[in-house]
């Protein structure tokens, strides 16, 4: 029996703004939009004038954390490598893609080299048979050339993205915070924010010799976004992802040691988070992505340069992120490129959009909602959130995988 989700407020590709209409279901694919099927043999579900919109997909989480995505309306993950053990084998590639089905579908990305440790390349082309649709080098930034320069090559014979960190870390080693009046206040060991142009400029150098696409995980800095923007006006084949947090923070909000802010890239400073909104309306960013690490006791409750960096993202992703449209900054539909269709386009698959024969992945949303994120009522694993407190309006009310409701 087909599905109709009718008096919707429908997020469709390419239109800035909701459209009212119906959504048809067919098993788990979208069949059409706005094109009533025969009544008797279809079950009608009124949406009640709420914003039906695809379920996001958070690209790059390093924990699948069920109870925190069905909050924040994740219906795909892009798991990256960094966990224990490394998703270096093709075995772990398979086994972690079944985590969480049928209502998450979790999609393992592959490491690039041999334990994450920057040395040798991993078996990716075996890993890509398994089930991985990217290659990430995880949390670290691989400091030798020839080394990356054959993971390019690799990666797009394979026709395969590659996400990458972007700190050259012999500029950023046992540092925690970004240069500046802050971490000189505050004692705290920090680097040049240069370090993140310095790697992207040594990657978009490698694109350019190997065509291969390159998606930078995490961009924080008017350098670095000023390189992925003239990459991008040259037509080479990069993408670039954010997090709210450095959107909506700055290298202030450490001011009082909460190891909530210790980030990594860390924070940055207010002309940097400026360049991000900007780059955020402007194109250059492709990509709003949770970042989500949640982190216990045991590796937050320490001196902030001792802490684990990393904060739980997933159950705020989306009312964060509605800040933008509500400053007039981007359209909710634009909103949705970033947060869904982007995210699908770079991992290869028929899903984040509304648009017939995709996947039916979509979730109902009241974006005036309000309520208050608090650490101690998160349903991620851990509570690590620097957005403590903070008053924050629009909450998923209903999501479907596949069609079906959970």
């Amino acid at each position: 029996m087909k599905q109709i989700f009718s008096n919707a407020r429908l997020i469709l590709p390419d239109e800035a703004q909701p459209k009212e209409g119906a959504l048809v279901i067919d098993g788990d694919r979208i069949a059409s939009i706005d094109t009533i099927p025969d009544s008797e043999s279809s079950k009608d579900i009124d949406c009640k004038g709420k914003l039906l919109a695809p379920g996001i997909i958070d690209l790059g989480v390093f924990a699948i954390d069920k109870p925190a995505f069905h909050f924040g309306g994740i219906t795909r993950a892009a798991l990256m490598p960094d966990q224990s053990p490394v998703l270096d084998l093709p075995a772990m590639i398979k086994h972690n893609a079944v985590e969480g089905k049928p209502d998450l579908w979790s999609h393992p990305i592959a490491a690039a080299t041999k334990a994450l440790a920057g040395k040798q390349l991993a078996e990716i082309g075996l890993m890509k048979q398994s089930g991985a649709k990217a290659v990430a080098t995880g949390r670290q930034w691989i400091s030798d050339s020839g080394i990356m320069l054959r993971l390019m090559q690799y990666c797009r014979s394979l026709d395969m993205p590659l996400i990458v960190h972007s700190e050259d870390s012999g500029l950023t080693h046992g540092a925690v915070a970004t240069d500046g009046e802050t971490a000189t206040r505050l004692g705290l060991t920090s680097a040049t924010a240069a370090a993140e142009a310095i790697a992207i400029a040594r990657d978009i150098a490698l694109v350019r010799e190997t065509g291969a696409h390159v998606h930078f995980r995490q961009v924080t800095t008017k350098g670095g976004l000023d390189l992925i923007r003239a990459a991008k006006a040259d037509r080479l084949p990069v993408t670039c992802g954010v997090t709210p947090a450095h959107l909506l923070l700055s290298d202030i909000a450490v001011s009082d040691f909460r190891t909530f802010t210790r980030l990594s890239p860390p924070l940055r400073s207010e002309e940097d988070r400026l360049a991000c909104i900007a780059a955020v309306k402007d194109g250059t960013i492709d990509v709003i992505a949770s970042g989500h690490d949640p982190r216990g006791a045991e590796d937050k409750r320490l001196p902030y340069a001792e802490a684990a960096p990393g904060m739980a993202g997933a159950e705020t992703l989306l009312a964060l992120s509605f800040t933008l449209v509500r400053d007039g900054t981007i359209s909710i539909g634009r909103l949705f490129e970033l947060l869904s269709a982007n995210p699908a386009r770079i991992l290869g698959v028929e899903a984040g959009q509304l648009r017939p024969e995709y996947e039916a992945d979509f979730i109902l949303i009241d974006e005036d909602s309000p309520w208050q994120v608090d650490k101690r009522k998160m349903a991620a694993s851990a509570g690590n959130t620097p957005f403590d407190g903070l008053p924050v309006q629009g909450r998923v009310y209903a999501i479907y995988k596949g069609g079906r409701a959970y």
